[in-house]
Formats: structure tokens, C-alpha cells, sequence
């Protein structure tokens, strides 16, 4: 089955299409996605992208693609979180669109968007530039706001106690639990009331584009402050909470992209599988098993139909270690068909193969996350690539 034939086969067009890769860090994966992507403009009007990187820093990318800036090195440094800026198959994405855009009308532009929330794998934001930007719009626009920029400036304090790594293991050494947080988060919700409220006002006097920039710092000092406070937590609950506030900062994103792009046509989200199944999703990790419903399993309950998941998985991986699996594995079995590529329905594969066994030839530090014959009910399609 081709991609084309996969959405043919959907009860309805996704507003979301979710690509998932089974791991980071293979430049292969991104590369299919590339291709997919570059399809889906072509061919079935799509005209944005979502990925697993920081959503404040995807305004950085969308500025560049959208010529409001001229640095691709810029974008690709300040763009994107997690290491994903280094990427040759992120770079080449970014270049592509922006060619794209150079010969379309405004309204026609491809968009980039990051989805995640604004954290790395050791460390959160500090909340300041989004918290700044966000009292500066209200204040140019409207004059009088609920709170002075110096008190907010004074209650951020130094950027350094909000990224201190050592506050990932140990909550104690968290800004999280200070009543400076306490403090900005009701600041944060009141500000937020200021712009929804004066909503008519701000789009007429700036642009719906400016407003939604607006909301969506709101949306994430809001976010960020909450995920701080969690990580002063120091119950057994204390990573699992983190889990999920990440995923509800990603839902929330998905959903606002899906209705900001509802008029132009629909988004490639692309993330990995665990943050767009449907079923929930879990961790094994050397502190525990965390479970949690992922970004993908929330955005599908309002979306239904609209949004539809389409696994990404491979045999081979030679830069990870990873051979021909063996053939009673979901992978093995699809190894051993003649192409280099299929696109499934996950219904078809869970008749074909739902039988199978788990594949085991990896290890957590291959990163790699196999498919579950038992949870392919969670996907909507399977992309099965023999070798990347």
C-alpha cells in the first residue's frame, strides 16, 4: 500500500497526520519524512509541519522559511531544542521549504512549527523571554497591564537557577517549590485573562498572526512555570507528573496548530512513536515504570477521525547495532517481504502478524523502541523500512 492509498483508506482527511519514528537520532528517519513531506505539499495541500522540538524556538525557524529573516545558521542553532539543529535532515527540510516560499503568495506559505514544550532532557527553561515577550505585546498595545515588567524581571531572577541540571534528580535543588513561582504563575494566568480578553482589540490594532504568537508565549510561561513547580516535587509520582505535563504542553500545541491551520489544509506532525500513539504510552526506565497518555492519544479525542497515526519502523540499522531481526518478531516478518518499503493499514498488519513475538535484539541504549504486536490497535498505519 502507498502513502496515497493510506489516506484514501481514512474514514476521514487527518487535520493531523502524525509520522512517529521508533527512535532519535538516525538521520535516515527524518530523511523519509522529508520525502513524505515533500509529497504531501505537492500532492494532498498540506502546508505546515509540526515537530518534537521546542515550540518557541520553531518561531525562530518559521521567521527564517518565511524570509522575516535572513540566517539559516541562526534558525538551525536558536530553532530547535534536543540536539535537532544539528541534524543534516532537519537542515535540509528548512532550506527546502524555504525555497518553497519564495515563489508563494503570503497565504500559501509552508509554516514550521515546534510542538514540544521548551525543556531539554536534564533541564527546563527559564520562563523569561516568553514571560517578557508576552507583557510587552499587552503593554505597547493596551497601556495599562495588571503587573510591572521590573517586578516580573526581579521575581525571574538569574536564568542559571532555572536550568540548574542537578534539579532534574534532585527536587531540592529546584526553583520550582520558591514563592517567586508561586508568585509568577498567578501572574502568568492573569496576563493571559488580559489578552484573551481584549482579544478584538489586539488582533485589530497587530494582526491574528502577532495574537497567536501572543497566546502561544502565554501558553508556554504558563507551561513552564507548572513543570518547574512539579519538579520541586519530591513524591515517587515526581517523574511521571513530568511525563505527562509534557505531553498535555505537546496536546495543547497539536491542538492549536490543528485550528490555527484548519483554513489552509493539514499538518505532518512528526515525533516519536511514544508521543503519538494512541494507546498509552510507557517507560521502563532505572527508576521505575511510568506510564502516561501521550500527546497524540489526547489531541485523537477531540479530533476522532482527523487525527491518524502512522508508525514508523525498521529491520536493519547498522549505525545502531541493529541486524535482521528474526522472523517471528513483526519486524522479521516484514524484513522478509521482497520491497525495501511498505505503508500498512494497522488492521491489515495486526491480522497478518498479530501473533508475532516482540522484538528483543536491542537494548535501551540502541534507543530503539520496537513495535508492539499487542498495540497495534493504538496505531492507524504502520511505515515499514527494511534498512535505514
Amino acid at each position: 500500500m502507498a502513502l496515497a492509498s493510506f489516506l484514501d483508506s481514512r474514514p476521514a482527511r487527518p487535520r493531523l497526520l502524525a509520522l512517529g519514528e521508533p527512535t532519535h537520532g538516525i538521520d535516515g528517519l527524518p530523511r523519509q519524512r522529508n520525502r513524505i513531506f515533500e509529497h504531501l505539499v505537492r500532492h494532498e495541500g498540506y502546508r505546515s509541519i509540526a515537530v518534537e522540538s521546542d515550540c518557541l524556538g520553531g518561531l525562530v525557524v518559521d521567521d527564517f522559511i518565511c524570509g522575516r529573516t535572513d540566517s539559516l545558521d541562526e534558525a538551525m542553532k536558536l530553532g530547535f531544542s534536543h540536539g535537532l539543529g544539528e541534524s543534516e535532515a532537519n537542515t535540509e527540510l528548512v532550506e527546502w521549504m524555504a525555497e518553497q516560499n519564495r515563489s508563494r503568495e503570503p497565504e500559501d506559505k509552508l509554516r514550521f512549527y515546534g510542538f514540544d514544550a521548551p525543556t531539554e532532557m536534564m533541564y527546563a527553561f527559564s520562563p523569561r523571554a516568553a514571560l517578557l515577550a508576552l507583557h510587552d505585546f499587552l503593554e505597547a498595545h493596551l497601556g495599562a497591564v495588571p503587573h510591572r515588567r521590573d517586578t516580573i524581571d526581579a521575581l525571574l531572577g538569574e536564568d542559571d537557577r532555572w536550568t540548574n541540571p542537578d534539579a532534574a534528580m534532585d527536587p531540592a535543588q529546584s526553583v520550582g517549590g520558591s514563592q517567586d513561582v508561586a508568585r509568577l504563575r498567578l501572574i502568568v494566568d492573569d496576563l493571559g485573562a488580559q489578552l484573551v480578553s481584549q482579544t478584538p482589540h489586539l488582533v485589530a490594532a497587530t494582526s491574528r498572526d502577532d495574537w497567536w504568537r501572543a497566546a502561544l508565549r502565554a501558553r508556554a510561561a504558563a507551561g513552564l512555570l507548572r513543570y518547574h513547580a512539579a519538579m520541586a516535587d519530591a513524591s515517587p509520582e515526581r517523574f511521571g507528573w513530568l511525563m505527562r505535563l509534557r505531553d498535555a504542553m505537546m496536546a495543547e500545541n497539536l491542538l492549536d496548530i490543528a485550528a490555527r491551520e484548519a483554513g489552509r489544509g493539514p499538518t505532518l506532525v512528526f515525533a516519536h512513536n511514544a508521543h503519538l500513539q494512541k494507546d498509552e504510552s510507557s517507560w521502563d526506565s532505572m527508576v521505575g515504570l511510568f506510564t502516561w497518555w501521550s500527546a497524540g492519544a489526547i489531541a485523537a479525542v477531540p479530533l476522532g477521525d482527523e487525527y491518524a497515526v502512522l508508525a514508523m519502523a525498521f529491520g536493519k540499522a547498522p549505525e545502531r547495532g541493529l541486524a535482521i531481526p528474526a522472523p517471528e518478531t513483526v519486524e522479521g516478518a516484514l524484513a522478509a517481504l521482497p520491497a525495501d518499503g511498505y505503508v500498512f493499514t494497522a488492521k491489515r498488519l495486526a491480522d497478518a502478524v498479530g501473533g508475532a513475538a516482540p522484538r528483543t535484539d536491542h537494548s535501551p541504549e540502541q534507543g530503539y523502541a520496537p513495535l508492539d504486536p499487542g498495540h497495534l490497535g493504538g496505531l492507524d498505519g504502520v511505515l515499514f523500512l527494511r534498512e535505514v
